[in-house]
């Protein structure tokens, strides 16, 4: 993912910004209509605040764009995957606490 945020808020990615990086990027699939979408959408304005540079938030709207979410298998939404040089290090489906994304955060921070 080649994203920056300079706002502390998750950024919105498209089929143009979905992309490569270097830090650890956590990408919240997700769509309008979906309560769990929601509700994880306000956890990740959250978490966004306690993680500071550390990592890339993004969300990527399902509807939107069909075509990514595909690639990536998204069957259920809300789904999570935090990747790392471009690669998949980990993968989260339904709404989950904020301590969750942290500890799994971590744990691919660790990862070399």
């Amino acid at each position: 993912m080649n994203v920056t945020s300079t706002i502390r808020q998750p950024i919105q990615l498209t089929a143009d910004t979905f992309d490569d990086n270097e830090k650890p990027v956590l990408v919240d699939f997700w769509a309008e209509w979906c309560h769990p979408c929601r509700v994880m959408g306000h956890v990740l304005e959250e978490f966004v605040q306690d993680i500071g540079e550390s990592a890339t938030v993004a969300k990527l709207n399902v509807d939107e764009h069909p075509e990514i979410a595909s690639r990536y298998g998204i069957q259920s939404i809300p789904t999570i995957i935090i990747f790392k040089n471009g690669e998949i290090v980990d993968r989260l489906v339904g709404a989950v606490p904020k301590h969750v994304l942290s500890e799994r955060l971590a744990a691919v921070t660790r990862l070399t």
